[in-house]
């Protein structure tokens, strides 16, 4: 049988519970269950499977504390934000960065004030690689 390869990619219900997780910076599955949106329903054990299945997949840890798990990310926000936008960036954009960059600048909802906060970003970031 093969080995089931590790998803370095969350599902949208993983990324949820771990956008929690990172905001608390570890929780219970009680801590986890009562930060989630009062209309998002969710039975204790699917909670629980969640988060058995995000340690699984090495993007949390656990700890026993008496009869509870106490979960911890094992991964940084910013850097899971790096390795989603680089996919995005392969996968959608022909790994392309500018084309991502110029299909998100192109928006139409885009403020000014965003516009503006990103020339700034890309000015130090030039600034930053020239000396």
């Amino acid at each position: 049988m093969r080995e089931k390869k590790k998803s370095e990619l969350l599902t949208q219900v993983e990324l949820e519970f771990m956008n929690e997780l990172w905001a608390l910076g570890e929780g219970t599955v009680r801590d986890v269950l009562d930060n989630l949106p009062e209309d998002r329903n969710l039975a204790y054990t699917s909670a629980a499977t969640i988060l058995r299945i995000l340690e699984q997949k090495e993007f949390v840890t656990s700890r026993k504390e008496g009869k509870r798990h106490v979960y911890v990310p094992t991964l940084a926000k910013d850097t899971y934000q790096s390795r989603s936008l680089k996919d995005l960036s392969v996968k959608l954009f022909d790994d392309t960065p500018a084309s991502l960059v110029a299909r998100l600048v192109n928006d139409d909802e885009l403020t000014e004030e965003a516009l503006g906060q990103i020339r700034a970003l890309v000015d130090r970031r030039l600034k930053n690689d020239t000396g």
